[in-house]
């Protein structure tokens, strides 16, 4: 697989199978933090010795093949411009902290895309596994023999007591962030998420947007992760979290429910309307871009529009990003020359699917 590749195509794919309840769930992640006992972590360490990680992984896993994840392709960070990082990026291969780093920061991708491991981010490893829809289980599994075939090579900090040693203290005993990414728009539209958010994270767990920490939820994308690190098995971590997103999937259906049966003619004309909007549109921004492509995406889901995949929610949701566009003009743009490019790339894809 080369960088272009990853570049050139908006989703992954792994992203063009269908999953669990995915007309709700959109992916499911499992995210280890691993530091190497022989070094100090990445903020203390000295340059030299970073650089002999990121080599010896260069060295034994590139074009490595784990099970079904094939041929394992090593990008150094410090060779990417700007806007390629921007696009791993947003297809969420790598972190936007791991696209700041330096000469030593690096990333292992596999072909489909559904692992990637960075290297010196914020840990020495951080490692993420992906799966389609609501699958939680199959992520832990996974991400649990994947684990232990870096570990045949490396030896890990770990502590008896207190588990995976991190950077932040607020990763260490499981190193593990399990989230999900859901598609909420009734819960949204209704104004019942804000009143969801305080009770979910009172609960240890955290409602972040679509890229994280810090980020926006765009187009009604939120994701939903564990908080709480050290205390719990990675077992339980994943129970807690399914428990709250079994009732935000069965309140979200509730509601959708509800709109199609007293609303369904406004839900129509709301859907209908982002519908034209992004067919027609010559100049759309992105937030304005990101609503109407989640208008779409629910009616696709209700059956209002037919003949367009469920999963080009996915994908033009990456297609409209800054980076993405960019990329694919081959040079910087301005924010108007986006929202032109923007607007032009989405009614190309539509008319795909006519």
């Amino acid at each position: 697989m080369t960088l272009q590749q990853f570049m050139n195509e908006a989703i992954s794919p792994w992203m063009r199978e269908e999953g669990p309840d995915s007309d709700i769930i959109l992916s499911s992640r499992i995210r280890l933090a691993r530091n190497l006992s022989d070094f100090t972590y990445p903020i203390l360490e000295d340059q030299e010795s970073l650089e002999e990680i990121r080599d010896f992984f260069e060295k034994e896993y590139e074009h490595q093949t784990f099970q079904d994840y094939e041929d394992f392709s090593f990008i150094p960070i410090h060779n990417l411009t700007g806007i390629e990082r921007r696009v791993l990026v947003e297809k969420h291969l790598i972190s936007p902290h791991l696209a700041k780093r330096g000469n030593a920061a690096a990333a292992m991708i596999s072909k489909n895309e559904q692992v990637s491991v960075m290297i010196n981010e914020e840990d020495h490893l951080r490692i993420q596994l992906y799966f389609p829809g609501y699958q939680l289980r199959s992520a832990l599994d996974k991400a649990f023999e994947f684990d232990d075939w870096l570990e045949e090579k490396v030896n890990y900090a770990f502590d008896e007591t207190k588990g995976y040693l991190t950077t932040c203290p607020t990763n260490v005993g499981t190193g593990m962030r399990a989230s999900v990414m859901m598609h909420l728009p009734a819960l949204t539209m209704t104004k019942q998420m804000n009143q969801l958010l305080p009770a979910i994270n009172q609960l240890g767990l955290v409602v972040r947007g679509i890229y994280g920490e810090g980020s926006e939820a765009l187009g009604n994308i939120f994701q939903i992760s564990n908080q709480i690190t050290l205390g719990k098995s990675e077992e339980d971590i994943v129970e807690d979290l399914k428990s709250v997103v079994d009732q935000l999937i069965q309140h979200e259906r509730k509601i959708r429910s509800r709109m199609m049966e007293h609303s369904s003619l406004h839900l129509e004309d709301r859907i209908y309307r982002s519908y034209g909007v992004l067919g027609y549109s010559r100049v759309i921004e992105s937030k304005e871009a990101a609503k109407c492509i989640s208008n779409v995406r629910l009616g696709i889901d209700l059956g209002i529009i037919k003949d367009t995949p469920q999963n080009i929610l996915s994908e033009l949701m990456t297609l409209i990003q800054p980076g993405f566009l960019q990329q694919y003009a081959k040079r910087e743009l301005t924010t108007k020359e986006r929202d032109i490019l923007r607007a032009s790339l989405i009614r190309e894809r539509l008319q795909l699917e006519k």
